[in-house]
């Protein structure tokens, strides 16, 4: 980790998904990562200072040093947030269990404690230690400045606006490639929901297509069972019709015409039951055509969102080429303002020299 040193030791760790506010409406979140990243509060020793770091990828997340005056809030059973005015903005993590998020809520105040007490012991130290900071900063004399009317002075002074120009131009295009940046990552975030959506109803159809063809085949078995019995059951009738005087076999033929009786009797209520859950194979049949209707939308708007990832690339090609121009542009324009700003020097050297000689 590049943001930690030798010096820091971690207390705690968990597992969350980091957001951060937008900075432009303040009321909605942007993933941090695109998966859940280690938290972790660190101890520095040496400057008694606790901080959260989380790191994603090769960046730090989080990088939020815990004062007296933060407040952890738990807005959800499993999402909690704090403000951090350092970094001006507000971290916000999403837990996987409440217990997750109660460890955590319990070790801020335990750490944002321990803040205040190191806080308190530095400041006592500080006043024992260090009486002259009583004076106040009445007493402070300020330093003179020194101001010039020579005639290079207005010249150096036009050359120090025209390079706080340039310092603004260099800021406004930074601040175009990190807005392009923000709305890349919400379109992916929203690719990635609708990607993983659709996952979830190919696969309930998948699964409810299986149960339907499963039903269907056992229905169709039941009844082909039914009708060999009835089959049967005919036959053995019509062999007792044929033959009324073969005593013997008789009353065997009757029992086994009973069971069979018995046993038609509960495959047609079998087959009456599966008659009856009929109609949940057709609510089953129109909840698919509903599934592949959604799907085909959904389909539809990943598309359009890949378009729209495509003009975001687009724009964002094309913000890094302007941004190189406009740089190409500064480095030439500084070039030529350190050339000219030699050449004042120069001249008032020159100028120097000859009110001197004079």
């Amino acid at each position: 980790m590049s943001s930690t040193t030798n010096r820091e030791q971690p207390i705690f760790s968990t597992r969350a998904h980091v957001f951060q506010i937008d900075p432009v409406t303040k009321k909605n979140w942007i993933p941090a990562s695109k998966h859940a990243a280690t938290v972790s509060y660190f101890y520095d020793a040496t400057r008694n200072v606790y901080r959260v770091i989380s790191v994603g990828g090769t960046k730090a997340i989080i990088n939020s040093t815990i004062t007296p005056n933060m407040t952890f809030t738990k807005t959800s059973q499993k999402f909690g947030q704090w403000a951090d005015s350092r970094a001006n903005t507000v971290y916000g993590l999403g837990f996987a269990s409440e217990q997750n998020l109660s460890q955590f809520a319990e070790k801020f105040q335990e750490v944002r404690e321990a803040a205040r007490l190191a806080r308190e012991r530095s400041q006592d130290k500080t006043e024992l230690t260090n009486p002259a900071l009583n004076i106040t900063s009445q007493q402070i004399v300020p330093s003179p400045i020194i101001s010039s009317n020579g005639p290079g002075d207005e010249k150096l002074f036009r050359s120090q606006s025209a390079e706080m120009e340039l310092t603004t131009e260099r800021e406004r295009v930074k601040k175009m490639l990190s807005e392009g940046s923000v709305c890349e990552v919400q379109w992916e975030a929203e690719f990635f929901s609708l990607q993983d959506n659709n996952n979830k109803l190919v696969a309930a159809l998948r699964e409810a297509n299986t149960n339907v063809e499963k039903w269907k085949k056992q229905l169709a078995g039941y009844q082909e069972e039914a009708e060999k019995l009835q089959h049967r059951v005919t036959e053995l009738e019509s062999q007792t019709t044929q033959e009324p005087n073969a005593e013997p076999g008789k009353d065997e033929l009757g029992e086994r015409l009973q069971d069979l009786e018995m046993l038609l009797k509960s495959k047609e209520e079998e087959i009456l039951l599966l008659k009856g859950q009929k109609p949940d194979l057709m609510e089953l049949e129109s909840e698919r055509e509903e599934m592949l209707q959604r799907l085909q939308e959904f389909e539809e708007r990943n598309q359009g969102l890949e378009q729209q990832l495509q003009r975001a690339e687009q724009q964002l090609r094309d913000s890094v080429s302007e941004r190189d121009r406009v740089q190409g542009e500064i480095g030439r324009a500084g070039e030529a303002l350190d050339v000219k700003i030699c050449e004042l020097n120069d001249l008032r050297q020159g100028l120097a020299r000859l009110l001197d000689s004079n």
